[in-house]
C-alpha cells in the first residue's frame, strides 16, 4: 500500500504537510472542513500544490516530518521540484548557523 506525503497550498496562502493513504479522500476532508481542529479548517479552500509516494509508512513519516521542519522558501523550491534551490538554501542556511556559532563563541 502507498503512502503519500502532501502539501496543500491554503486560502490563506500557507502550506500544509501531511501524510495519508487515501489522499483523495483525505484531500476532500481538507476541503469539505471534516475536523474543525484541523488546521486547514478556517484556511479552505486548500488545493494540492505537491505529492510523492512511499512504498512504506516508516519513509512517509520521515520524508513528512523533514518537510514539516523546512522553510517556507525550501517548501516552495520543493514544489517547483527545484532540488539545486533546496541545496542552495541549506549552504545558506548552514553558513547562517555556523556565522552565529561563532558570534556566540567570540562574545
Amino acid at each position: 500500500m502507498p503512502y503519500f506525503v502532501y502539501i496543500p497550498q491554503c486560502a490563506d496562502g500557507s502550506y500544509y504537510t501531511g501524510i495519508t493513504t487515501d489522499l483523495t479522500a483525505r484531500l476532500t476532508e481538507h476541503e469539505t472542513g471534516a475536523d474543525p481542529k484541523a488546521y486547514t479548517f478556517n484556511r479552505r479552500p486548500v488545493k494540492l500544490a505537491w505529492q510523492d509516494s512511499f512504498s512504506s509508512q516508516d519513509e512517509a513519516f520521515r520524508a513528512e516530518h523533514q518537510i514539516k521542519g523546512w522553510s517556507r522558501k525550501k517548501k516552495e523550491a520543493l514544489l517547483q521540484n527545484d532540488w539545486a534551490r533546496i541545496h542552495e538554501i541549506v549552504k545558506a542556511e548552514r553558513k547562517e548557523r555556523e556565522a552565529r556559532k561563532r558570534t556566540k563563541f567570540d562574545s
